[in-house]
């Protein structure tokens, strides 16, 4: 699923998920670069997300897999 992250205006990292008109704040993630690993949203969902580049800049929208979690 096509999956935007960004940075919030406080410097926390959100996802937000156009195709269900879902936006979440991200509270963990499995490595400290973000990219390849996966993240948790605060309503459950476990996404994992592609390779990138370290230091990719944001906000992009990626292709990421839903492991788990919300409905």
């Amino acid at each position: 699923m096509k999956v935007m992250i960004r940075k919030t205006s406080t410097g926390a990292l959100s996802a937000y998920v156009p195709k269900k008109d879902l936006e979440e704040p991200i509270v963990a993630q499995e490595l400290e670069g973000l990219w390849g690993g996966t993240i948790t949203l605060a309503n459950g969902w476990l996404l994992a997300l592609p390779e990138m580049a370290v230091g990719t800049s944001l906000p992009i929208t990626v292709e990421a897999r839903r492991l788990s979690g919300g409905d």
